[in-house]
């Protein structure tokens, strides 16, 4: 399984099937997923805290590092996948129209090279 073969709808199958094997559905409010998701993400901050811009670029080539945030990747995903199985939620809908929301805000004209809020847009001298 891959990322160009594997279907979101798979992948959410293959999380729902693991909270249900465990009866752990009981347990999956969308509050507890949230909170468990936000836990997860900044389990997955920590291993680029206190390094610079250009080692956290560095992970994808150290194989033991990258293998770990994968983990707490993997982590985030499965909440939020768990948490769109709950709520019931349409993840492509969802993203497609949640960018399409972004294109408006972010004009890439205005946005192109910058980051901030659409009123003071500002130049990122870290990209």
């Amino acid at each position: 399984m891959n990322d160009h073969e594997t279907p979101i709808a798979q992948l959410r199958q293959l999380v729902c099937e693991f909270v249900n094997a465990r009866d752990w559905q009981q347990f999956h409010s969308p509050k507890n997923l949230s909170m468990a998701l936000a836990i997860e993400a900044a389990e997955l901050m920590e291993h680029f805290q206190w390094i610079s811009m250009d080692e956290s670029r560095q992970v994808k080539d150290e194989s033991a590092k990258q293998a770990a945030v994968g983990e707490e990747l993997a982590d985030v995903i499965a909440y939020a996948l768990a948490l769109a199985n709950v709520l019931n939620l349409d993840v492509t809908e969802t993203l497609i129209k949640k960018m399409q929301k972004n294109e408006t805000k972010y004009p890439a004209d205005e946005f192109l090279g910058n980051y901030g809020s659409h009123s003071s847009p500002t130049k990122n001298p870290s990209n």
